[in-house]
């Protein structure tokens, strides 16, 4: 553990002999194996075994590119042979999409490679989708603002159960938790990655609906069950080791359509797992058939409750217009916890006819929920947790900052991971990367430890800008943030957002 109270960062380097950056640099014939190259860049581009030894392909991926330019150091320059050559990597225009661009996918690698902010110039914050939180900026902070405290003196840690009903008042150490992918959707060494770095931040991974494998009984702490309109592998033993369990009622990315596991994923393990049949494609019904009032809710609240006596429920849901009916319907029926997972979540296992097209955006239903829980006087009460395209850092500042206590993570995981996001995660096999499969070959492309430390390294880089917003803003907790749509602008309200756009700024000291 670091002195922040989070654990420490190891550098976890790609699992792939050439990595993806930004720029492409080449040696050609004429090198003549001076080394000066290797002697000058700071970022260790041109490795070489020994001084007599001819430099390795450069490491591109550590390359800041035409920023070196001027400097002693810029090796395109300075090499006697003229041997390098520097440019953009064709792969920018290939890469990544409008929400998820290629800058942002790399930036996310090399977090999750070092733990620390990308050294090279990239865009990693906002996206090209021309909506959502690609519109919101903080506010330029007044300098006088400006709080002289470490990292280490940052709160980022969030309260799960403030009901006060003598159940755990569950704490975690940074404002997110994992969200649920389910065993036959992705590779075991994957959730378990997960589980395990959630362990180490000491916050949360949900299981997903597919079941609860064996395998996570060791870190049991920090797993949520998920019972879904499926109930596959949803048994009252795996219930009693819950510190939260997961009502799924609807997800933003397909609501009305339930869930959808292919039969090419349906292996014997997910078939022993869900009880039904090897290679048979399954579905989960879009509503729970036992459930059409918050009287059925609460019955199932109090199911939960009698089993585990311990367990805080968490109930996730779309964002319909009537989301600010629902969250305090869910407070009624006795939940801890009211996720809302709006219109832009999702991986490639989402049907395209439903993603991105259906459920309310979650920057518009986070403080329409925010503030009728306010006006009824049970804010203080319930835990409100966003989701559904939140992709980066500040991301979940600004869903915080729009009124949510904290937010729920599933995509950048796996961009740690290097998922490249081509969309394919349903589709045969599954991930050409090992991510999301079941495939016997492909699994095994993933270790457990190492995606366990990639992820703790990204939560890492992110909490480094957290800390540098909060400190902008004069505060010592991310509770401080809750609410704050007063530090938020939108773009298209502002003639001249420009002057007044803000984010945390990559200082030498935070990228170092």
């Amino acid at each position: 553990m670091n002195n922040s109270g989070l654990p420490a960062t190891v550098r976890t380097p790609s699992r792939f002999r050439n990595p993806i950056g930004k720029y492409v640099i080449r040696r050609n014939s004429r090198c003549t194996n001076c080394g000066l190259c290797a002697e000058l860049c700071p970022h260790g581009v041109h490795p070489r075994y020994d001084a007599y030894s001819r430099p390795l392909r450069p490491r591109e991926e550590r390359c800041i590119g035409f920023e070196c330019q001027g400097q002693d150091y810029f090796c395109v320059d300075r090499c006697p042979e003229k041997a390098l050559t520097l440019r953009l990597n064709p792969l920018l225009e290939i890469i990544g999409d409008y929400r998820w661009t290629a800058e942002m996918l790399i930036a996310h690698w090399e977090m999750a490679e070092t733990g620390n902010l990308p050294v090279t110039a990239l865009e990693y914050s906002i996206g090209r989708s021309g909506g959502g939180f690609d519109k919101l900026r903080f506010k330029t902070p007044d300098p006088a603002d400006y709080l002289e405290i470490s990292d280490e003196d940052i709160d980022t840690s969030i309260v799960l159960n403030r009901r006060g009903d003598g159940r755990p008042e569950k704490t975690i150490d940074i404002p997110c938790y994992s969200g649920g992918m389910s065993f036959g959707s992705t590779a075991l060494s994957v959730l378990m990655g997960r589980i395990r770095a959630a362990r180490q931040l000491n916050t949360l991974c949900c299981t997903g609906e597919g079941g609860y494998p064996k395998e996570f009984l060791p870190y049991a702490d920090h797993v949520i069950t998920q019972v879904a309109t499926g109930l596959f592998g949803v048994r009252e033993e795996t219930i009693l080791h819950a510190p939260m369990v997961e009502f799924k009622y609807a997800q933003g990315a397909k609501p009305g359509l339930g869930g959808h596991l292919l039969g090419d994923k349906v292996t014997r393990e997910v078939a022993a797992m869900r009880e039904t049949v090897v290679g048979s494609a399954l579905f989960s019904p879009f509503p729970f058939h036992s459930v059409y009032s918050v009287e059925d809710h609460k019955k199932h609240v109090d199911w939960i409750k009698e089993i585990n006596p311990r367990a805080l429920i968490s109930v996730k849901v779309s964002t319909p217009t009537d989301s600010d009916m629902v969250a305090v319907g869910s407070y009624y029926a006795g939940a801890h916890i009211v996720h809302f997972d709006g219109s832009y979540g999702g991986t490639g296992a989402a049907p395209d006819i439903a993603k991105k097209n259906i459920a309310m955006p979650i920057e518009y239903a986070i403080p329409k929920v925010d503030r009728f829980l306010r006006e009824e006087h049970v804010r203080d009460s319930i835990c409100l947790i966003a989701s559904g395209g939140i992709r980066n850092a500040m991301d979940v500042a600004k869903a915080i900052a729009l009124g949510a206590d904290g937010v729920v993570i599933g995509t950048a995981e796996l961009v740690a991971l290097e998922c490249i996001r081509c969309g394919k995660c349903e589709s045969g096999r599954g991930c050409a990367r090992g991510i999301a499969t079941t495939d016997s070959e492909l699994r095994n492309m993933v270790s457990e430890e190492w995606a366990e430390q990639r992820i703790v390294n990204m939560y890492a880089a992110w909490r480094k800008q957290w800390c540098e917003l909060l400190r902008g803003y004069g505060m010592q907790s991310i509770r401080e943030m809750v609410g704050r749509t007063d530090l938020l602008r939108h773009l298209d309200y502002s003639d001249n957002y420009v002057k007044e756009e803000y984010e945390a700024p990559a200082t030498s000291q935070l990228m170092h």
